[in-house]
């Protein structure tokens, strides 16, 4: 990527480059240079900032230089350049004309290789960007500001607005101003079908000169106020829409972010019984060396150490898919690293406590919004379509300077007022009145659907979160149960009562409490967001 800046002056004018002089750019500067020679100032191109020009870059400076430019730099690669381009070495003298011109042949070598070794050095520090430190709220607050979907649903808010200029321009006087000249000669002849006697064949040529405004003004047009109203609804309907897509992208956010909250516990997990795993590995191989243990149990705990690593591989690669499922989310770089900071409290429980009711949950969700919107949308293009059975009166004129030449004209005008009523339409007003019956029609049916899922929605979300929460204090209790389990068969183990077949047992049984502690803990997470966006209080709640 290229930044040109123009400087200029009364004096001269500066073009100011930074970033690479590469591909589709060198046209860029090309057309800048174009456009600010062709004043006649001196112009010079400020190489400053550029870190990478390829062999058109070159190219285009060395025409540069010919035609006028100068080139300006600083830094031993840069200054390089404009002397290679602009053919200047140096200041020479007679004697030193044969020394420069085998110095000049090395000199490029020097200079591509050195160029190719700053330029990749470059490179590999502009891919390296430092890792983003991403928090629940964060993530919120970038995905409903960069990702594409909530872009297109803002752009769709615009031309509902749009729209409603337009229907409004249709309600205002609309005037214009024409001016023409003509050249007019007529056949008299085609005009009464026949020749008379004593009068010429053709009128003219002659001109005519004309210029004055003309003017429109709805007098009265019931339609287009209603055509007005209905674009106004749909405006509140493209918003209620827009805010529907901000309050499920936060919904998804949520769910992907608590996903990479879960998928890192899952490691963390995964990574405290790989430790356990080769301390008890340990264990058994110096009981073994020490004549205590068998081998059959060293085999059991390395078998056991295995699955564990295993286990902690596929973690590991389920918690990076999980990342990149957010970045995309957010519509990041692909190249920027993210971390998360809101580990500690996936595994926090505080009580939750939302106000929210089937009730307020109608007046908040912003999908039943836009469905009463689209209604009184459809209502008022159906007066529309019934009102154009009435008489429409429309207000019309202009006012002119015509005459056979510019110095010859008067002033000319012509006001008037008319009226236009419908007599016979071959039923299209009927079609359309129909037409919107059946648009009603469905909106109220997915009305009372939407009506009847945002219930379900509310009563399951409350449901969910109360059983979410005692799953996590069963799961808890499990995790201590099995962690003591581990410590017992541990012990009997190391004193000599019992195999490590105990051990294994116990170490499999933890395993299960750790999933089960964390699927509890993403559920109760997972169930506070479905409650906030049940009742409408997603964007709220998690980007305040």
């Amino acid at each position: 990527m290229l930044k040109i800046t123009v400087s200029r002056h009364s004096d001269e004018k500066t073009l100011i480059l930074e970033g690479k002089l590469i591909g589709a750019w060198v046209s860029e500067v090309d057309s800048s240079w174009m456009a600010e020679s062709s004043g006649g100032q001196p112009v010079r191109v400020d190489l400053a900032g550029v870190t990478f020009i390829d062999a058109d870059g070159k190219a285009l400076l060395r025409r540069l230089h010919r035609e006028g430019a100068t080139l300006l730099g600083n830094g031993c690669l840069t200054k390089a350049i404009i002397a290679e381009v602009s053919g200047r070495v140096g200041n020479t003298t007679t004697e030193d004309k044969s020394s420069n011109r085998a110095q000049n042949a090395i000199k490029p070598a020097v200079i591509a290789v050195f160029f190719f070794l700053f330029a990749g050095n470059h490179l590999a520090l502009a891919e390296e960007k430092p890792t983003l430190q991403l928090t629940l709220h964060d993530a919120v607050v970038l995905a409903l500001k960069q990702n594409p979907q909530v872009q297109i649903g803002v752009l769709q808010t615009a031309e509902s607005r749009q729209d409603q200029n337009i229907a409004r321009a249709d309600l205002l006087p609309q005037a214009q101003l024409n001016t023409s000249i003509s050249v007019v000669r007529a056949n008299i002849e085609t005009n009464f079908g026949k020749s008379l006697p004593g009068v010429a064949e053709h009128l003219g040529p002659f001109e005519v000169f004309t210029t004055g405004p003309q003017f429109n003004v709805p007098v009265l047009d019931l339609t287009l106020w209603s055509r007005y109203a209905a674009s106004k609804e749909n405006a509140s309907s493209a918003r209620a829409d827009l805010q529907s897509a901000r309050e499920q992208m936060t919904l998804l956010t949520v769910s992907q972010y608590l996903g990479a909250l879960r998928a890192a516990a899952e490691v963390h997990s995964a990574e405290s019984r790989v430790s356990l795993a080769q301390a008890l590995y340990d264990q058994a191989a110096d009981l073994q060396k020490n004549g205590v243990g068998t081998g059959i149990d060293t085999l059991r705990a390395n078998v056991e150490l295995q699955n564990e690593t295993q286990r902690l591989i596929v973690a590991r690669t389920q918690h990076q898919v999980a990342i990149f499922g957010l970045a995309r989310l957010l519509n990041l770089d692909p190249h920027q690293a993210v971390e998360l900071t809101d580990e500690v409290s996936f595994f926090q429980t505080p009580e939750f406590v939302i106000a929210g009711t089937v009730e307020s949950a109608y007046q908040a969700r912003p999908e039943l919004q836009q469905v009463e919107a689209s209604l009184r949308a459809a209502a008022a293009t159906k007066r529309a379509a019934s009102q154009s059975r009435l008489p429409v009166v429309q207000a019309s004129g202009n006012w002119q300077y015509q005459g056979l030449s510019i110095n010859t004209g008067i002033p000319v005008y012509e006001y008037q007022v008319g009226m236009n009523l419908p007599l016979f339409t071959g039923g299209r007003i009927h079609a359309e009145i129909v037409l919107t019956d059946l648009e009603v029609q469905k909106l109220e049916q997915r009305r009372a659907d939407l009506r009847d899922e945002i219930a379900l929605e509310v009563k399951t979300a409350f449901a969910q979160l109360d059983s979410s929460r005692h799953q996590v204090e069963v799961a808890n209790l499990g995790v201590q149960l099995a962690q003591e389990e581990v410590t017992q068969a541990r012990d009997r183990f190391t004193a000599g009562v019992a195999n490590n077949i105990e051990v294994i047992q116990a170490q499999d049984a933890l395993a299960r409490a750790n999933d089960n502690q964390i699927a509890a803990l993403y559920e109760y997470n997972q169930s506070r967001a479905d409650l906030a966006h049940a009742v409408g209080q997603m964007e709220s709640l998690y980007t305040k």
